[in-house]
Formats: C-alpha cells, structure tokens, sequence
C-alpha cells in the first residue's frame, strides 16, 4: 500500500500518533528531499527503515522503481518536505500510477498551510481556489492573475518573501483593491497574519520591507456585478463584430436586461478605447 502521510509544517506537535506509527512501520519512506526528512524523523523519534528521493527531478524515473516495489508487497509511505503531500508537488502522478495498477492508497491527513491560511484569514470559506506559487516572472505572473480575475471564490497562492511587494502592486492592478491576507511562518514562533486592502498592505509592506519567512496570499473573491461588467463588455465586443453600435446596444439590452441608454454608453467606450489602442 502506498500512505501518503502529512508532517507538521512547523510545530512538532502537530503530527498525528497515527502519522508516526505509519512512518515507523513504513518498509520505505519516499521523500522529497530524504536530507530534510532525516532531521524531522530524528525530532520525532521516527526510527524509518529506508528513505528515498522522490521529488520533481527524479520523479519520472523513481516513480517505476517505487510501483516495483509496491508490487512486491512493500509498505511505502510518501512525504514532503512539510506539509501534506501532493499539495503543490508532483506526487500525484504516483498516486494515478498505483490507482492503474490497482495498488491501494490511503491518506494519514494533517497540517495544511493552504487550508490552514484560509482559516486565518477570515474571509469567505465556501469556495476557494488555490493556484499554487505565482509566476517569478513579471508577466506571467499578471497572465496568471488575469486568468483567475472572474473566479467567484477565495483565491489562494504561495509566494516567496523577496517578491511580495512586486507580487501585490500586480495583485492590485489586475484584480483591483480586494480584501485580503498576507499569512507568514503558520504555526511558528513568527506566525503572522495580516490582513487589510490590497493598497493598505502595498504601503505596510513598502515602509517595513517584504517580511521573513514562507507567505501564504488569500484574496477575496470577484465581486459578482464586477464580473457582470466583464461579461457584459465581452458580450458587446462580439456583438460588434457583425452589428453596428446602435443594433449592439439593442441585442445586449434585450439578452441582460440591462437600459438600453446604459448598454449605449458601453458600446460607445469600448469603440473609443478600440480606436486609441490602434
């Protein structure tokens, strides 16, 4: 059987006693980095018999080595570095592999930063997306954000503390000035959660510098008449396409319900805005 088995992802205590019996009885322990893991299992007395590598890097090559053991007969256990696995990494294509070959699988759940985040940010919990790290670089990253703009729910996503100002100044401009958190070092000595505007953060952050250690972002959802007005203004754009600005105004008015008048004055910016960007 493979376990996936979650660590703490920062107080030692927080790992489970049915967490620590997996790893003892574990024949093998797959990790993401055995280094890390090694010093974790010695604060928590895990005597592991055998630790292997099984990261991004190496996955597509260890992973045939670790079914092959499974086969076998083998317990494996399958940890990160902190944290619950498959959240963020690669593992899933371990667990879609045993599930074909019908190995069984079963989960010794646990600490969660994502999870953990959106408990502490105090906004809305019924739906929520997490979206793993943003883009490092500056336009991917705003392709990113851009992406998630319309997405009725809490957005989440990891970020590193070096680029946190960079990462909110686009925030802002994509997804305007939403409420949202800024959640650092869960469950640590630092643990830190900070909350506000976008705009309020962009200047906290700007006078006191990006802060130490690992960041979680949750930010508020669309609002649903913001993404009324998206959808409206994409209706137009194609209405456009093959009706003048006059019929356009007609045919939205009719399908949104919206004043006529009000459909006009749309059409009538979004031509203006068409003409200076050529």
């Amino acid at each position: 059987m493979l376990i996936l088995v979650s660590t703490p992802i920062g107080n030692l205590s927080d790992i489970s006693k049915r967490a620590i019996e997996t790893l003892n009885n574990a024949d093998i322990i797959a990790c993401e980095d055995t280094r890390t893991s090694a010093q974790l299992f010695t604060l928590l007395g895990v005597k592991a018999k055998k630790l292997i590598p099984y990261h991004e890097h190496n996955a597509d090559t260890v992973r045939p080595k670790i079914l092959e053991f499974l086969k076998q007969g083998l317990q494996i256990a399958l940890v990160s570095d902190a944290g619950t696995p498959l959240i963020s990494d690669p593992g899933y294509r371990l667990v879609r592999d045993c599930r074909q070959n019908n190995i069984p699988v079963t989960t010794v759940p646990g600490a969660n930063a994502v999870l953990s985040a959106l408990q502490l940010s105090g906004l809305p919990s019924d739906a929520f997306l997490f979206a793993g790290f943003l883009p490092n670089k500056k336009s991917a990253r705003r392709a990113t954000l851009q992406t998630h703009k319309n997405v009725l729910a809490t957005l989440i996503f990891y970020e590193t503390a070096n680029r946190l100002t960079d990462s909110l100044n686009d925030i802002l401009d994509v997804l305007g000035n939403r409420e949202m958190a800024v959640v650092r070092e869960i469950t640590k000595k630092f643990e830190e959660t900070r909350t506000g505007q976008i705009s309020d953060l962009i200047s906290y952050y700007t006078q006191e510098g990006n802060p130490k250690g690992e960041l979680v972002l949750v930010i508020s959802r669309a609002n649903e008449k913001e993404q009324q007005t998206e959808d409206v203004d994409t209706l137009i754009r194609k209405t456009l396409e093959t009706c003048s600005a006059r019929d356009t105004a007609d045919l939205v008015a009719k399908a949104t319900g919206i004043h006529k008048k009000e459909i006009y004055k749309k059409v009538l910016d979004i031509q203006n805005a068409e003409k200076k960007e050529v």
